[in-house]
C-alpha cells in the first residue's frame, strides 16, 4: 500500500500539475514570451525551481522529481526526458527539438523486456552545452561544459568539455572554440 501512496503523492506534486500547465498552454506558439511563460509555470513544480527556464510545446518529462536543472535552460518542442536514474542539466544548456534523454537501460528476464525491469544510471550535461535536434543521450553519460552534440547523434559514452561531437555512435570531431557574435536577436539583423 505504501507504493500506491507514494505514487499518488508523486502524481499530485509533479505529474498532474505539469500536465495541466502543458495542457493549458499548448495553444501558445513557441516564441520567446510564451516559452518563458510556460517554463516559469513548470519550474514551480521542478525539484530545484530553476530560474529562466524556457519550455517548448509537446515536451514529455518523466520522473520529474529526479530532474535537476540549472538556470536559463531551454527545452525545444518535442523534448523527451526520462529522469528515473537522475538527470542533471547545467545552466545555459539548450536542447533542440526532439532530443531524447533516458536515464535507464532496459533489463531482460526470461528473454522478455517486460519482465526485466530497468537499470537506472545518472546523466549529467554540463554548463552551456547544446544538444542539436534528434540527439539521443543514453543512461550513464556525462557531457562536459560547452560541448556541442550534432544533430541525429546517439551519445553512449562520456563527452569532455568544449568539443564538437556527432555521429552514431557519437564521436569527438574537433575542439569547440568560442566565436561570439554581436547579433543576439533577429531584430538586430
Amino acid at each position: 500500500m505504501s507504493k500506491l501512496i507514494m505514487e499518488i503523492k508523486y502524481q499530485l506534486r509533479y505529474s498532474i500539475p505539469i500536465w495541466f500547465i502543458q495542457l493549458l498552454t499548448a495553444w501558445l506558439p513557441d516564441i520567446g514570451p510564451f516559452l518563458k511563460f510556460r517554463g516559469a509555470l513548470i519550474s514551480i513544480f521542478l525539484p530545484n525551481r530553476p530560474k529562466g527556464f524556457r519550455l517548448g510545446r509537446d515536451v514529455t518529462l518523466l520522473s520529474v522529481n529526479r530532474l535537476f536543472l540549472g538556470n536559463d535552460v531551454y527545452f525545444a518542442k518535442g523534448t523527451w526526458i526520462n529522469a528515473i536514474g537522475k538527470v542533471y542539466i547545467g545552466s545555459e544548456v539548450s536542447l533542440a527539438p526532439y532530443v531524447v534523454i533516458s536515464s535507464t537501460i532496459h533489463g531482460f528476464k526470461n528473454n522478455s523486456v517486460h519482465q526485466g525491469g530497468s537499470h537506472p544510471k545518472k546523466i549529467s550535461i554540463g554548463y552551456g552545452s547544446w544538444l542539436a535536434a534528434h540527439t539521443v543521450i543514453s543512461a550513464g553519460v556525462n557531457i562536459g561544459s560547452g560541448a556541442i552534440i550534432g544533430a541525429n547523434s546517439v551519445v553512449t559514452h562520456n563527452i569532455p568539455d568544449n568539443v564538437v561531437a556527432a555521429g552514431l555512435p557519437c564521436k569527438i570531431i574537433k575542439e569547440r572554440i568560442d566565436n561570439p557574435s554581436n547579433i543576439r536577436s533577429k531584430h538586430e539583423i
